[in-house]
């Protein structure tokens, strides 16, 4: 007899529904997360479990590594492409954990990529760096605005990347002002330095893989966002075509239309919120650098707006980027800019 587990995951405790290939009900209970006591409960359907679907949470890693170590066939759940008949007047964990099996026993279950364990500490520092990158810019934004509604002048992006804290004391006369900016530049500093020390040690232990190589070639990608494509992306063969990548790195519109006319959006939440970041990252500098990305940029840019274009270059490069890890090819400007 063949059975099939869900298991809806939550911060402190799972909810195990198990049922056979028939629908009946085999087991449920609530368990607290510790992988040794829901090993024990799937002990005696081991032989005839034929996977277990688990909601991709926030907290995933540990206790899908740990079933596959275990021997277990894991089944990593799209929460965003899970839909439950809307008619059902009453849901809870125990409803949700057997849904996941209904689907994986019918294979209908909409799944995501399970990231290998050994590169996902290596990604996840990655996102770190990013993350920091992103504070940076906020601070540095800040500072701007502050300069510029105390002194009537801004202050330049590469001036305040030579600031020390005491400079403020030179930049703002009045006293609390000099010490928001101290502070400030204090912040940008300290995470300048974080984000060194991780791009430091990620050249120092990563190399780019050969699929991955020619990245390196197209205008506004260097070595860490080469690395960060390739650690988000992990198999490029994954995407059938370069449509489902870009929509993947969310470079495409997320609308619904009827008779040409738009009556709504999808969820623009939908891919790989890193990957998105990093493209947006490499058409900002291929605009400052690639004399073509950046006429394509500013005859976007006349038409629409400036995130409009922003955008749209980001989606022919993550397009062309597609065919690139595909092909293992070189980049072709003749190709995305006719």
């Amino acid at each position: 007899m063949t059975t099939y587990a869900g298991i809806d995951l939550h911060s402190n405790n799972i909810f195990l529904g198990i049922i056979d290939s028939e629908n009946k009900r085999l087991f449920s209970q609530r368990l607290a997360n510790k992988l040794n006591v829901i090993k024990e409960a799937l002990r005696p359907f081991k032989q005839a479990l034929a996977g277990i679907a688990v909601e991709s949470t926030f907290n995933w890693y540990w206790l899908v590594d740990g079933l596959q170590d275990a021997g277990y066939k894991m089944h990593l759940a799209n929460p965003s492409a899970i839909k439950q008949y809307e008619g059902i007047k009453h849901r809870d964990d125990r409803s949700d954990a057997f849904w996941l099996a209904q689907m994986l026993m019918l294979g209908i279950l909409p799944e995501g990529y399970i990231y290998p364990e050994k590169d996902r500490p290596t990604r996840d520092l990655l996102r770190r760096r990013m993350l920091y990158v992103q504070q940076r810019t906020a601070h540095v934004l800040s500072l701007k605005g502050m300069a510029q509604r105390s002194l009537g002048g801004t202050i330049s992006t590469n001036r305040i990347k030579t600031l020390k804290p005491e400079d403020a004391e030179n930049i703002f006369k009045q006293r609390h002002l000099s010490l928001a900016g101290s502070n400030a530049i204090a912040t940008i500093r300290f995470l300048s330095s974080q984000i060194r020390s991780i791009e430091k040690e990620v050249l120092r232990y990563l190399k780019i893989k050969p699929e991955f190589d020619h990245l390196l070639t197209m205008p506004g990608i260097g070595n860490i966002l080469a690395m960060t494509i390739m650690l988000e992306v992990g198999d490029i063969n994954r995407f059938p075509k370069a449509g489902n990548y870009a929509s993947y790195c969310r470079c495409v519109k997320s609308e619904r239309l009827s008779n040409e006319k738009k009556k709504g959006v999808g969820n623009r939440k939908n891919g790989n919120k890193y990957l998105a970041w990093a493209y947006v990252e490499a058409a900002n500098f291929a605009i400052r650098y690639n004399p073509k990305a950046a006429r394509f940029y500013d005859r976007k840019a006349a038409r629409t707006n400036n995130t409009v274009a922003r955008k749209a270059l980001a989606n022919k490069m993550a397009r062309a980027s597609y065919y690139i890890m595909r092909d293992r090819v070189a980049y072709d400007e003749k190709k995305i800019f006719k």
